[in-house]
C-alpha cells in the first residue's frame, strides 16, 4: 500500500505542476512555483508567466477535488452495493442532479455556477434519498439488488423528464449541454462553498471503511460481526451522496472516474477498503487532472472538456479489466 501511495503522490504532484504550467501559454516549472508561493502569501505574481499560472490554480484545485470525490464515492458505492459497476450514475445521483438543473433553467431562470450548484445538490440528494427509500421498503429491506434496481428506475424516470423538457426549450438545451459534458474550466474559487460538503462526505465514507469490509462478506456475516446493515447503508450512502452530488454540481456529470479508478487501484492494493479508499482519493485526483490538462492541448485553440477525456481514458481501461476477468469487488 505504501509503495502505491508514494507513486500516486508523485504522480499527483506532477499532474498539479502540469495543470498549472500547460495550456494555451506554457509556463516553466519555476514560474509555477513562484505563482503558488505568491498565492499562498497573498502577494501579486512577479510577472506575466506567474500570473497565468496563478489564474490556473482554481481550476487545478477543482479538478483534483472533483476527481478525488468521484473516485471515493465510486469506491464507497461499489463496496456498499457489492456491485462492481456501481458509480455516481447507478444510484440516480447524476440523473437527479441533471434533472434539477434542467428544471431550474427552464422554470426558475437558474444560471451561473451558484444557481447550478444549488440545483444540482438538491436534485442529487432527493434522487438518492428516493432510491434508498425504495430499497429500504422493498421485500429485501435495503439489499444491494434493491439499491441497483431503485437507482435504475429513478435514473430512467429522470432521463425521460429531462428529454421532454429539453425538447421544449432550445435555450435550456444550449445551456444544459455545456454543463452536461463535465468541465472544471473555472478561473476563480466560486466553487469553494461546495468543498466543505466534499470534506464531510469524505469523512463519512472513510470512517466506515471497516464496515464496508464487513459488508463485503455478505449481510449475514456482517450482522454476525455486529454491523447494523440499515444504519451502514444510510451513513455511507449519505457520504457518497455528498461527494458525488457536490462534484457533479460544480463540474457536471464527469464519467468513468468513480467506476475506473477503484478497479485500477484494487488491482494494485487489494480489496481492503481501509487502504483502497485513501488511494482512491489520490488516483481520482490524478485522473481528472491529467484529463483536464490533455483537454487543453489535443485540439488547440479549443479545449476538450475533462468529462469527455475521462470517458476516452476510462472506457479502454474498463474493457481491458473486463477482458482480464479481474473486475471484482472484494
Amino acid at each position: 500500500m505504501w509503495a502505491t501511495a508514494l507513486i500516486l503522490a508523485v504522480l499527483l504532484a506532477a499532474a498539479v505542476v502540469a495543470s498549472l504550467g500547460i495550456g494555451a501559454r506554457a509556463i516553466p516549472p519555476h514560474e509555477v512555483w513562484s505563482a503558488v508561493l505568491a498565492q499562498l502569501s497573498g502577494r501579486d505574481p512577479a510577472n506575466d508567466d506567474a500570473a497565468v499560472a496563478a489564474a490556473r490554480i482554481p481550476r487545478t484545485v477543482l479538478a483534483a477535488s472533483v476527481g478525488a470525490a468521484l473516485a471515493l464515492a465510486g469506491t464507497g458505492m461499489q463496496g456498499l452495493t457489492r456491485n462492481p459497476l456501481a458509480d455516481p450514475g447507478i444510484l440516480g445521483v447524476n440523473a437527479g442532479a441533471s434533472l434539477a438543473v434542467v428544471v431550474g433553467m427552464t422554470f426558475f431562470g437558474v444560471a451561473g455556477l451558484g444557481g447550478t450548484t444549488a440545483a444540482a445538490l438538491l436534485g442529487a440528494a432527493l434522487a438518492s434519498a428516493l432510491v434508498f427509500l425504495i430499497a429500504e421498503f422493498g421485500p429485501s429491506h435495503g439489499s444491494a439488488v434493491n439499491l441497483a434496481i431503485g437507482g435504475a428506475a429513478v435514473t430512467a424516470g429522470c432521463v425521460s423528464v429531462i428529454g421532454a423538457l429539453l425538447v421544449s426549450s432550445q435555450a435550456t438545451l444550449d445551456t444544459f449541454r455545456r454543463w452536461q459534458v463535465g468541465s472544471v474550466a473555472v478561473n476563480d474559487f466560486s466553487f469553494a462553498p461546495v468543498l466543505p460538503l466534499l470534506l464531510a462526505g469524505a469523512v463519512l465514507v472513510l470512517a466506515n471503511a471497516g464496515t464496508l469490509n464487513a459488508l463485503a462478506l455478505g449481510d449475514d456475516v456482517a450482522r454476525g460481526l455486529g454491523v447494523s446493515i440499515s444504519r451502514a447503508r444510510w451513513v455511507v450512502g449519505a457520504g457518497f451522496v455528498l461527494l458525488a452530488a457536490g462534484a457533479t454540481a460544480v463540474a457536471g456529470p464527469i464519467a468513468f472516474v468513480g467506476l475506473a479508478a477503484p478497479h485500477i487501484l484494487r488491482l494494485l492494493s487489494g480489496g481492503d477498503h481501509r487502504s483502497l479508499m485513501p488511494l482512491s482519493l489520490l488516483g481520482g485526483a490524478v485522473l481528472v487532472l491529467v484529463a483536464d490538462t490533455l483537454g487543453r492541448v489535443i485540439a488547440p485553440p479549443a479545449e476538450t472538456a475533462a468529462g469527455v477525456l475521462t470517458a476516452v481514458i476510462g472506457a479502454p481501461v474498463l474493457m481491458w479489466l473486463a477482458r482480464s476477468r479481474r473486475v471484482m469487488v472484494s
